[in-house]
Formats: structure tokens, sequence, C-alpha cells
């Protein structure tokens, strides 16, 4: 009887693991079905991700609008922007910033030198003077120190 239970355990077994392989070669139409499933499924994100953008489109807007307002309010200028049109259409799906031209480069350098002179404008005319006076400083503490202590005697 031990017999007759363990060949019907194991025969179940052995029938439907030659069921699924006698499907799989019988199976052209499944292909087909499971080609046109993956199309759905890609259509479907598609659609996905252009509702995705679409929203976060709407939400820059808003966005916009609100820092406009700001900008109207305490009379801020805005900054001016690169439209992300204009870029490399072909950095969609790039990590990073993009590269700067040379031109872009040279710009930059000129920008740096002209914030540095502005910078130097806003110190008074006299800074080489004052700047020497301040280097003279700890010599003269060192001197007025050192005099202290010769007239001083430690018992």
């Amino acid at each position: 009887m031990a017999a007759f239970i363990a060949k019907q355990v194991v025969g179940d077994k052995l029938s439907s693991v030659k069921g699924a392989i006698g499907k799989d070669e019988e199976g052209g139409g499944d292909t087909e079905k499971e080609n046109a499933e993956a199309l759905e499924i890609e259509e479907a994100r598609r659609e996905m991700e252009e509702k995705r953008k679409e929203k976060h489109r709407k939400m820059e807007e808003e966005r916009e609008v609100m820092r406009q307002g700001i900008r109207d309010k305490y009379g801020l200028k805005k900054k001016e922007e690169v439209q992300e049109e204009e870029a490399d259409p072909m950095a969609d799906g790039r990590v990073g910033r993009k590269k700067k031209t040379p031109a872009e480069l040279a710009a930059e350098a000129n920008k740096d030198d002209s914030d540095d002179e502005e910078f130097a404008k806003g110190f008074p005319p006299n800074l080489s003077e004052l700047s020497s006076k301040v280097s003279e400083i700890p010599a003269k503490l060192a001197q007025g120190v050192g005099e202290v202590t010769e007239k001083c005697v430690l018992q």
C-alpha cells in the first residue's frame, strides 16, 4: 500500500513536469501573446512617464508664478538662466552638469577678474598705509614687553 501511495505522489509530479514541457513545445501563440503584453506594458510605462513629466511641468509653472510674485513684492530681479530647451538635447539621460565651452570658461575668468577689481575699489585709498601699521603692531608689542621685563626684577 505504501508503494501505491508513493507511486501516486511521484506520478502526479512527473505528469505535471511532462505537461509543462509539452506545452512549451506546441505553444507558438504564447510568444505572440507575450509580445503583445510587453508592448502594452511599455505603452503604459510611457504614458505614466508622460503624465509624471506633465505633472512636474505644471508644478514648476506654479512655483515660477509664486517666485515672480515674491520678486514683484520685494523688487528683486530675476537671474538670467540658460533655457533648458537650448541645452544639449542628447543630454536628457545624462547625469552631471554640461561641459562648458572655451568661450564660457573665458567669460567666467573675466568675470572673476572684474569681481576682484570691484572688491578692491571698496577699500579706502590708504589701505596700504593701514596694513603696514597693522603689520608693525606685533613688533612694537614685543619691544614694549621687552622693556617691561628689563625693568622688572624677579626675586
